[in-house]
């Protein structure tokens, strides 16, 4: 299974405030997101869970929270901590079929699960933006710019892992 981080972020890094989009809302990259993790399990920390709970994305949603609960959503799946979120992953992947899984935040859960990532999908929005919530740093050697599309509003960068450290 193939493990994919996708995020929206300013130049700035921020990628969130007060559990939302610090900027305005961007259609194109909504759709493109949406469309792109459809079919496939997502990886979420709870606090994104309960942000997205009206309208989740992916066909199935690991929780990654400390405490276990229930989600009162039949699609969601708890995980305690970031290894064993990929492992679920990978087996509700196998049986969906799909051979990715997509990270979606938040900062906390972005930056647990960098090592392990493959590759990242970037949106990047225009301008900096106050926030409390940061796409991690990387290591740039560590990864290689495959391309980079240009929206209304946002450009997408795919990034892929060259060497894993």
């Amino acid at each position: 299974m193939e493990l994919v981080s996708v995020a929206a972020v300013a130049e700035n890094g921020v990628i969130g405030l007060d559990g939302e989009l610090p900027w305005d809302s961007i259609p194109a990259d909504k759709k493109q997101y949406r469309t792109r993790v459809a079919d496939s399990p997502v990886i979420l920390g709870r606090r994104t869970f309960e942000s997205m709970r009206d309208d989740l994305p992916g066909r199935v949603q690991i929780v990654l929270s400390r405490t276990a609960r229930e989600y009162g959503v039949e699609t969601a799946h708890h995980a305690g901590n970031v290894e064993e979120a990929i492992e679920v992953a990978a087996e509700l992947a196998a049986s969906l079929g799909s051979e990715t899984a997509y990270v979606l935040g938040g900062g906390g859960i972005y930056a647990l699960s960098q090592p392990h990532l493959d590759r990242m999908l970037l949106s990047r929005v225009p301008g900096a933006y106050d926030g409390d919530a940061y796409y991690p740093e990387f290591d740039a050697d560590e990864w290689l710019l495959e391309r980079q599309t240009e929206y209304e509003g946002f450009t997408l960068e795919a990034w892929r892992r060259v060497s894993l450290s």
